[in-house]
């Protein structure tokens, strides 16, 4: 380095070769002879000492010198917006029933990426394919307990009791938000013993550390309820009973979609397999038959005079729009033929009129509360979309095979 870097020495060399015995430029014949000639600078000059002078032809840059070059940066890549969609998690499993729909897997997340026509929304799924999905047929990442057969959003204290009670089974549980301490959960498990052989129901509140872990013994952390869950359904760990046999209020199936598929509500009726006659109703004859040979509907066929078919057209686009758990779904509309058919979701057990006459010797009174708490559901709902019904009976109530009341016939009485 101390003559590398030395600005007091010159830099000579020899320009031609060495050969037989002596360079050719300068004919010294000592092979480690100084050079001959002064070695010109990068810059152009020649260097002796500390004084320069300029030469003619600069030398060519260095590998070194074509790096420092500036050279203009890539354009940025445009920023992601995954993150700022907002992303959800099917609750059910849902196939395509027209080309504009996507697939739905149960327990998958997606992103929404429009959510403008309310009971359909425009999803992108993980692999990059996008379509409509039943908004009804996922939920938040954040309220993503949903997914899980145990859990029961809206059910009370002695709904769990009564529901634990008449599965009857040792370690029977359910986890349900908490009535008494708001945004917190609940876990209500049975069990029996020799003393006790009609069985003791125990509630315990999921706790939450302030490092958000969450437990139901102190000793036993965890990151998430699941998790949490799944530690004490192999270990009861304090609880009366590890948690075996998770108990639900209903049978989690897949609730109705707003249409049979996105944007089809008029249903061609080459589509239509009837089964069986359900009964006549205030406009016409109604049917139990299959959509596509797969799913199940109702098929009211119209009675010629009954109404204005204009205005029940008008009528049927509103009512598409109307979905909930406690409606009966109108599925879509045969217009284009007479009689006119409306196609709704179908309800196994009939008018609740009829249903509970034929079985009222078996319904306890938190039963039937149960069912006037579904029409008042729907009713609701309803008054929320400022939507008038105007003939709200049991014979416009019907009932499916879980019990499930739903208010029928709310667009057809104006």
């Amino acid at each position: 380095t101390v003559i590398r870097y030395n600005s007091d020495l010159v830099q000579k060399y020899h320009p031609c070769f060495w050969i037989d015995g002596q360079y050719l430029c300068c004919s010294q014949t000592a092979k480690n002879a100084m050079g001959c000639q002064i070695l010109e600078s990068r810059n152009g000059s020649l260097k002796v000492g500390r004084s320069h002078r300029k030469t003619k032809k600069p030398l060519p840059p260095t590998p070194e010198e074509d790096q420092m070059v500036m050279k203009p940066l890539p354009p940025e890549p445009a920023p992601s917006t995954a993150g700022e969609m907002k992303k959800v998690v099917a609750l059910y499993n849902y196939e395509p029933m027209n080309a504009q729909d996507l697939q739905l897997q149960k327990g998958e997340e997606y992103f929404i990426l429009e959510e403008s026509h309310l009971p359909w929304w425009k999803a992108l799924d993980k692999n990059g394919r996008e379509g409509y999905i039943p908004s009804n047929y996922v939920t938040e990442t954040r309220n993503s307990l949903e997914i899980f057969e145990w859990y029961s959003k809206n059910i009370t204290r002695s709904q769990a009791e009564q529901l634990l009670k008449q599965e009857g089974k040792e370690g029977g549980f359910i986890v349900r938000d908490s009535t008494s301490k708001t945004g917190k959960y609940t876990v209500s498990v049975y069990a029996k013993s020799s003393a006790d052989p009609q069985g003791t129901i125990r509630h315990y509140v999921v706790c939450c550390t302030p490092q958000n872990q969450y437990y139901l013994a102190e000793k036993h952390l965890f990151n998430s309820i699941p998790e949490l869950i799944t530690y004490h359904q192999h270990n009861s760990a304090g609880l009366i009973s590890r948690l075996k046999y998770p108990v639900s209020q209903h049978k989690k199936s897949a609730p109705s979609t707003a249409g049979l598929g996105y944007g089809s509500w008029e249903i061609d009726p080459k589509d239509l397999t009837f089964l069986k006659e359900l009964g006549t109703g205030q406009f016409g004859v109604v049917k139990y038959g299959k959509w596509r040979g797969q799913y199940n509907v109702a098929i009211k066929m119209i009675r010629e005079g009954s109404m204005s078919e204009d205005e029940f057209i008008d009528e049927a686009k509103v009512m598409m729009n109307l979905s909930h758990e406690k409606l009966v779904q109108l599925y879509g509309v045969c217009t284009k033929q007479r009689p006119i058919f409306i196609i709704t979701e179908y309800m196994a057990n009939g008018c609740l009129l009829n249903f509970l006459r034929e079985t009222r010797q078996r319904f306890q009174p938190a039963e039937l509360l149960e069912m006037c708490k579904d029409v008042c559901e729907a009713m609701e709902y309803l008054e929320s979309k400022q939507f008038l019904h105007r003939d709200l009976a049991a014979r416009n109530c019907l009932v499916n095979d879980q019990g499930i009341v739903k208010v029928s016939d709310f667009g057809l009485s104006r």
